[in-house]
């Protein structure tokens, strides 16, 4: 498992980009706010996910025949550490209940780097 210690830690509530995590082991995550929100580690939004089948960071799909609709751009309100070993988000939809652990960002890294080790280890384990 990579390290899940942060060196440092850019969140861009102003401008609305996202969060890079610079990783003690020199790696480099980058998170955009909708992936992070669609990543929530609570347990209601983990049970959501398992249901509808969707891994951490994949957005709700619509149903089928289903209009879209006006949603305003997922947005972190504020951010507050937990500890030393977390952060949680108070989102614009009004959700706060996940507390994102760095061994969380670690796991959920969206780089193609990560994504690309995950896919790996899922044929590795379906043989």
């Amino acid at each position: 498992m990579p390290s899940a210690d942060p060196k440092s830690v850019k969140v861009h509530l102003t401008s609305g980009e996202g969060v890079e995590i610079d990783w003690k082991d020199g790696h480099l995550s980058t998170y955009r706010f909708p992936y992070l929100r669609d990543a929530c580690p609570c347990a209601l939004c983990d049970e959501e996910r398992a249901t509808s089948g969707r891994g951490p960071g994949q957005p709700v799909a619509s149903k089928p025949g289903e209009l879209p609709m006006f949603k305003p751009k997922v947005q972190p309100i504020s951010v507050e550490p937990v500890g030393k070993y977390a952060m949680k988000f108070n989102w614009n939809d009004g959700h706060q209940l996940g507390i994102y652990s760095w061994q969380w960002l670690r796991e959920i890294c969206p780089c193609e780097v990560c994504t690309g080790q995950r896919r790996d280890e899922v044929k590795t384990k379906l043989g």
